[in-house]
């Protein structure tokens, strides 16, 4: 089940002070406000003062505060009380302009935090928005080997028992990389776009039967870990009377598993004694890679068929 990331305004300070350099000059009992969205909408969270969208934070310029400035005292008043019973998270005062008093006066009564930054209201935007789209993706953790292999994040599943971390081993050795172990962070971080993390009591380390846990890149060098891959296929290794029963041996449709929404390739390797399962496995994302581009061997096969066919009836 996806989980929903809630995030306070309070970690959101935290995590972007260095950064966008922030002060907090108000509201400061409005630290624990949460922002809670998916991924697809958190673009909407973070904004120029626009009050026709409530909920989001706001960020003033110079434009918005000469525009404040220029209007009659009624008129102020009127677009403070919207501003609050918009319900911002924050307010973010950019290019070190000076907050006004009565926004200082407001946020505090309000519990409205403000923040002050010397960069850009442009450059805050863009940023803070790329900061929640990460921050409150959904997400979800899923039991395999998460791989490099040829440049394509590679999610290995299957039965207990079946070698999952052993083939990850063996991939190792055949210089591909380590993303994660056992347990799989991914998150949605763009509508077409899966990542995945591994937990960070979890990094580095690769658990193999009769072996223990391996410190890969401890052994193997740095460039046997990656941080973090965009999932682009699954293989599922099962045994092969579970193929049997339950696959086709040249199924005509591309098999596909969905994660946090999104159908990701799958593909399903049975294991016996004496196959190199490393080899079908490299050879299922160059496959995939094929198929990326546009190349459907399969299809192509077909299409061999039917020519073949229409010959002899000739």
């Amino acid at each position: 089940m996806p989980l929903i990331t809630e995030l306070t305004i309070q970690r959101i300070f935290d995590d972007n002070r260095d950064t966008l350099q922030l002060g907090w000059f108000s509201g400061f009992s409005g630290g624990e406000k949460q922002i809670t969205d998916d991924a697809t909408a958190s673009s909407d969270q973070v904004g120029h003062l626009n009050l026709i969208h409530p909920g989001r934070i706001q960020v003033l310029g110079h434009q918005e505060l000469n525009y404040f400035q220029k209007l009659s005292p009624g008129s102020r008043a009127n677009l403070i009380k919207e501003l609050v019973a918009g319900n911002p998270p924050a307010l973010i005062v950019a290019q070190g302009l000076e907050s006004p008093q009565v926004f200082l006066d407001t946020c505090d009564d309000n519990n409205i935090p403000l923040f002050s930054t010397p960069l850009p209201a442009a450059q805050v935007i863009d940023y803070l928005r790329v900061y929640l789209s990460k921050k409150l993706a959904p997400q979800v953790t899923m039991h395999g080997v998460f791989m490099d292999v040829l440049g394509v994040g590679v999610l290995i599943t299957g039965e207990s028992g079946l070698g999952k971390s052993e083939l990850g081993l063996e991939l190792i050795s055949r210089s591909h990389g380590l993303v994660a172990d056992d347990a799989v962070e991914f998150s949605r971080i763009a509508p077409n776009m899966i990542e995945g993390r591994c937990p960070e009591i979890l990094q580095n380390l690769l658990e193999v039967r009769g072996l223990g846990l391996l410190d890969i890149k401890a052994i193997f060098g740095e460039t046997s870990v990656r941080r973090k891959m965009r999932l682009k296929l699954i293989v599922h290794l099962v045994k092969r009377s579970t193929l049997e029963e339950n696959y086709e041996r040249l199924p005509i449709d591309s098999q596909t598993q969905d994660v946090l929404g999104l159908q990701i390739k799958k593909v399903v390797i049975p294991v016996a004694a004496g196959r190199n399962i490393a080899v079908l496995l490299e050879a299922a994302v160059r496959n995939t890679i094929l198929q990326l581009r546009g190349i459907n061997t399969l299809e192509e096969f077909m299409e061999r068929q039917r020519r073949a066919m229409d010959d002899t009836m000739v």
